[in-house]
């Protein structure tokens, strides 16, 4: 039995949001929804289906992305 597209992306959103909240990871919620599905969509656009592969990839680069949005850049001018 196949499962509709938008249940698969609803279901490893959830699954990604779900565990960066216990970690304390989650940071800005509405960054996150829009950051978490954005990656997903594009994992499954690619033809990846597995759920926990969609969240668990999101979360690393969710991850990624917190930490490199903490870097200030310093620009110095001569």
């Amino acid at each position: 039995m196949e499962i509709a597209s938008s249940q698969t992306l609803e279901e490893a959103v959830n699954i990604a949001w779900v565990y960066l909240q216990k970690t304390g990871d989650l940071g800005d919620g509405g960054t996150a929804a829009v950051f978490l599905t954005n990656t997903i969509e594009s994992m499954m656009r690619r033809g990846q289906r597995n759920r926990m592969f969609l969240a668990n990839k999101a979360i690393i680069k969710y991850r990624a992305f917190r930490e490199n949005s903490k870097i200030i850049p310093i620009r110095e001018y001569a």
